[in-house]
């Protein structure tokens, strides 16, 4: 349950979105938030719970994620060393909802809790910088505004909202820092807009906000009256489910599709910003990728497995063992996974979110699919697929159970080649260590579990006259699916 200290900040954190601008890096089946994009060793999922992992300014984090994301979620929290309340929502809705949401999830333990709303996908050079920022900020929350932060400009950026600043607030209205009202907020304008207004003073919109649960509440129930409903009768109908709780699908599916922008912050005349100078992106291009990485001394941001010849201010990122070769180019995003490849001007690479459309319409399964899908238990991964056959390489994790099932078109060969599974055929339960084999035959019911203290890795050869993954008919499940 949430901590119910009255002065710390609760942290939220909203994880919906696909981020498709970011293909093929990114797709629905594993989005930018929980890929490791920028920095090797964590996502910028794990590095925004880190980031408010701070027992004496934070309660536990809350997660609003959607319901097909919730074990990646709760694995990467594991791998982090992290714990949070993880909400799950059963359709995207926009941020509107899931702020309703998390203002009656803090007000339930205490009406007047300071909630933090955040993204999960943003980058943030100076975690203490930030942590500064949101304690000023909470003084204005406190005072009955929503606070947002407002990053100082560092480019005339078209990708980007912006804030005009209004009049100072007071000490007493929690000013100080900068801290001021917002007289407006700007839609993402083109690149002469983006110089007047930084001519003007005006501030990046970082989507961050801070307020009382009370305060949120009161704004909702004025001017989205609708999102505030059916955020309340799908929390009041929530079921827990494992470690999850799961928002009602019938209510905040009826929920109005807005974001608290247009919902709230745009309609509001207590909405404050605080100026904040920390380094941010939020990551949401290729182009935005190359501004936050390292540059080598021709202004290239590398990784994985890459060779270059006069090539300049260019992105190249390489996933696998497949080497990518680039000879010279300049101011392009190359991205090579074991699937796709995308070649793009960075100049253009907001586009990309436009190219999946098209993949979607002409049904290219890559648009939203990995070769490699995530699984409560571990992962699986194609290898090889033709007429009457299909090879995958399956990771189950220490303790991972899969489900009690069985085809009726395919039979499956197990060939372990790391760890020791236990495997279930019809009634009899075997271990099979490596470089063992098990066949399952067509009809059987079958189950694999790993019993041990590391990775299971196993390679699958299915044959039969149909290997789709619509052919499993799952009798047990313990993840409940």
């Amino acid at each position: 349950m949430p901590d119910s200290t009255p002065c710390l900040i609760r942290p939220v954190i909203l994880c919906g979105g696909s981020g498709t601008r970011l293909w093929p890096a990114s797709r629905e089946s594993m989005p930018k938030q929980f890929a490791r994009l920028v920095d090797p060793e964590q996502s910028t999922f794990q590095a925004t719970a880190r980031r408010v992992d701070e027992p004496g300014l934070f309660a536990r984090a809350t997660v609003i994620a959607a319901a097909e994301s919730r074990f990646i979620v709760a694995e990467q929290l594991v791998q982090a060393g992290l714990s949070a309340d993880i909400v799950l929502e059963p359709t995207a809705r926009d941020s509107a909802a899931a702020v309703a949401v998390a203002a009656l999830h803090a007000a339930r333990t205490d009406p007047q809790a300071i909630v933090l709303i955040m993204a999960a996908d943003h980058v943030i050079g100076d975690t203490e910088a930030f942590r500064r920022a949101v304690a000023a900020a909470a003084a204005g929350a406190r005072a009955g505004y929503t606070m947002t932060l407002g990053i100082e400009p560092t480019r005339p950026a078209t990708d980007y909202g912006y804030i005009r600043r209004g009049a100072p607030l007071s000490e007493a209205e929690g000013g100080g820092d900068g801290a001021c009202a917002v007289e407006r907020f700007v839609e993402k304008p083109d690149a002469a807009g983006a110089q007047r207004l930084i001519a003007d003073g005006a501030l990046w919109n970082s989507g961050y906000f801070l307020f009382r649960a009370d305060v949120m509440l009161t704004e909702l129930e004025t001017f989205a009256p609708e999102v505030l409903a059916g955020a309340r009768a799908a929390l009041d109908a929530a079921v827990t489910d494992l470690d999850f709780v799961r928002l009602d699908a019938a209510s905040f599916g009826q929920t109005p599709k807005i974001s608290i922008d247009y919902a709230v912050m745009e309609r509001t005349t207590r909405a404050a910003v605080l100026p904040v100078s920390f380094p941010w992106s939020d990551v949401g291009t290729w182009d935005a990728v190359w501004g936050v990485l390292e540059h080598d001394t021709e202004g290239n941001a590398l990784r994985g497995r890459v060779e270059l010849i006069g090539t300049r201010n260019s992105l190249v990122h390489s996933e696998g063992e497949g080497l990518t070769t680039v000879v010279g180019l300049e101011d392009v995003v190359v991205v090579t996974t074991r699937d796709a490849v995308l070649v793009a001007s960075k100049a253009q690479s907001g586009r990309v979110k436009e190219l999946v459309g098209q993949l979607r319409a002409r049904a290219h399964p890559e648009a939203d699919a990995h070769l490699r899908m995530y699984r409560p238990w571990g992962w699986y991964q194609r290898i090889d697929v033709g007429a009457r056959f299909q090879v995958k390489r399956i990771m189950v994790t220490p303790g991972g159970r899969l489900s009690l099932q069985k085809h009726y078109h395919r039979a499956e060969h197990w060939v372990v080649v790391k760890g020791t599974a236990e495997v279930t055929v019809d009634e009899r339960v075997v271990l099979v260590h490596e470089n063992e084999a098990v066949y399952l035959p067509i009809g059987s019911m079958h189950r694999l579990a790993n019993p041990g203290r590391i990775p299971l890795e196993l390679i699958e050869v299915q044959v039969g006259s149909y290997t789709g993954e619509d052919d499993i008919i799952r009798v047990e499940d313990i993840y409940g699916r």
